[in-house]
């Protein structure tokens, strides 16, 4: 049996091409989704589908109730509107989860230590650097340290597109021939993608860089 991985794998174009990279190296991959009241809830049914065609062991995790304590982002409360625009920290401030990836990060750790998996697989990468903040090197590098320390089993936390952008981690994914029909990017959890939210921005740019049109359906 191949060695197992943890994959955090939210059903967006970043960990669909995590995903698959942990199956290209012939790792069996335990993916992980969370449920953390996200307003675009789409992504979860997308990872689900996904799942359950690769025949993938797949948890979908309901942690909401971290949002009694967790507030301020439009992500999360419906009552603040998603900026549109580029993809830039003014624009895409209030998507900011505070701590988000730590929570995740610290839960997947304990998954792969409870299942022997040696590393938690996901889809950080360095244009989300500037803007959030448990996207960045130092948090992976620090988390690490810590994962060390707070188990007696070694578990790594692997982000393999850290020092690549969303056009790179596409270009890879075409590479590896995935369908990209099978993501969902956009933070409006509307049944098209809205075509203007900085997510949204990010990935066309990605495919018009590519030399590809996006598979998926846009309201404008």
């Amino acid at each position: 049996m191949s060695q197992k991985v943890v994959v955090i794998y939210s059903g967006g174009m970043d960990s669909y091409t995590v995903l698959h990279k942990a199956i290209e190296e012939g790792l069996t991959p335990f993916a992980l989704t969370f449920d953390y009241g996200q307003r675009h809830v789409k992504e979860i049914e997308v990872a689900s589908e996904v799942c359950k065609e690769l025949n993938i062991n797949h948890k979908i995790i309901d942690i909401t109730a971290i949002n009694q304590l967790i507030g301020g982002s439009s992500l999360t409360d419906t009552s603040i509107e998603v900026a549109t625009g580029d993809y830039d920290n003014d624009n895409m401030v209030n998507t900011v989860v505070p701590n988000r990836n730590m929570i995740l990060l610290s839960l997947a750790i304990g998954y792969a230590v409870s299942i022997g998996a040696d590393k938690v697989y996901y889809g950080a990468h360095s244009g989300d650097h500037e803007i959030y903040p448990d996207c960045r090197p130092i948090f992976v590098e620090k988390m690490n340290e810590v994962a060390a320390v707070a188990n007696y089993e070694k578990t790594e936390i692997y982000s393999p597109y850290l020092k690549s952008n969303k056009i790179g981690i596409l270009k890879d994914g075409i590479r590896m021939g995935l369908d990209y029909s099978k993501t969902w990017t956009c933070y409006n959890g509307r049944e098209k993608a809205c075509g203007l939210c900085g997510s949204c921005i990010e990935r066309l740019e990605a495919f018009k860089e590519n030399g590809l049109s996006d598979p998926i359906a846009y309201e404008v």
